[in-house]
């Protein structure tokens, strides 16, 4: 039987300390977003979980679970909040039900080019934003995109503004986007995104509106024949995280987490504009009729928009100021 001294115990323990340290820094992630494998923004979230790892030498591994097999995005919010699930990017907009002033982010034609876009959300306006979803137990990090929305439908050309009436189209579910919907003539169907693909084959929907990559990744062209070029509402994409974990995190994790992030958004934004052309070629390819709306019915958008933009824009007034003041910097 070998007996240790109390000094050879100490050192022994002491020696044991910095493993037994480094084991307990050791962190594993879910990260949930509802793309499918392939899609920007599931390119972008694996480069994310690359640059964890990377920077924090293995010790924090991100795990990606693309396509919503963790549920929809309402769920994945509750999950977060409740620090079952870490990460998760989403539309911007979506998170209007945490804090109203992200309703801004849906606001049809608001950015005119993705430029624009980046500025704000990468400026004060971007940020102070996300800095509102603390007290809601959630910490925004950065802003992906998913880029700017077109419209599709399984009935007929859409070539003017009228061609909109009556069709059935799935929305985001939130108040603007089913406003903006009746503005056009159109019947909108809130729908979690992972419903979509079946609502569009059993035509429960006719219609629904997505940037080019969702429309290709998710293969709506399977069960969508027309695809309008409307360009109507560009989306930044939140990725955030359950500041319930993150209050668990050491400062040096903290900023790990925070630099892969303003990294991998950077990453995912020029994966996604590069890949935009080739992917309205594949959908044509794919046989997806495509129209553009000339100028005088994008104005004609733009008006059947505007009752909706000033209704909205009332109960976040001083939010959408702000917003405004920003863009009036980066057009000068």
């Amino acid at each position: 039987m070998i007996r240790l001294t109390r000094r050879a115990l100490a050192v022994a323990l002491a020696a044991l300390l910095p493993f037994a340290a480094a084991q307990a820094q050791e962190r594993t992630f879910k990260y949930a977003l509802q793309n499918p494998k392939g899609h920007p923004l599931e390119q972008g979230a694996t480069k994310f979980a690359e640059l964890v790892a990377a920077k924090s030498g293995g010790k924090l591994k991100v795990n990606v679970f693309p396509g919503g097999t963790l549920g929809g995005d309402a769920a994945n919010v509750s999950a977060l909040q409740g620090g079952t699930i870490e990460f998760v990017a989403l539309n911007s907009g979506i998170l209007a039900s945490q804090v109203k002033d992200f309703e801004v982010y849906d606001f049809p034609f608001l950015f005119a080019n993705a430029q624009e876009a980046d500025a704000v959300v990468d400026g004060p306006f971007g940020q102070k934003l996300h800095a509102k979803l603390a007290d809601k137990g959630i910490v925004g990090l950065a802003y992906f995109e998913l880029g700017f929305r077109n419209i599709t439908n399984g009935k007929r050309p859409i070539a003017k503004v009228e061609d909109l009436a009556g069709l059935k189209l799935r929305v985001i579910p939130n108040a603007i986007n089913v406003d903006w919907v009746k503005a056009v003539g159109a019947n909108p169907t809130p729908m979690a995104f992972p419903e979509v693909y079946a609502g569009l084959e059993q035509k429960a929907i006719d219609g629904q509106e997505n940037p080019f990559s969702v429309i290709l990744a998710n293969k709506f062209f399977e069960v969508q024949k027309h695809l309008a070029v409307t360009n109507h509402q560009y989306n930044p994409q939140s990725l955030v995280m359950s500041k319930k974990v993150w209050d668990t995190l050491a400062a040096d994790q903290k900023k790990i987490i925070q630099d892969a992030a303003n990294e991998a958004a950077k990453y995912e934004r020029q994966v996604n504009r590069d890949a935009a052309a080739g992917q309205l070629a594949e959908l044509k390819k794919a046989g997806m009729q495509v129209t553009e709306l000339p100028a005088a019915e994008q104005a004609k958008l733009r008006e059947k928009f505007k009752p909706v933009i000033d209704k909205h824009g009332a109960a976040i007034a001083a939010t959408v100021a702000e917003l405004q003041a920003e863009l009036a910097k980066v057009r000068k």
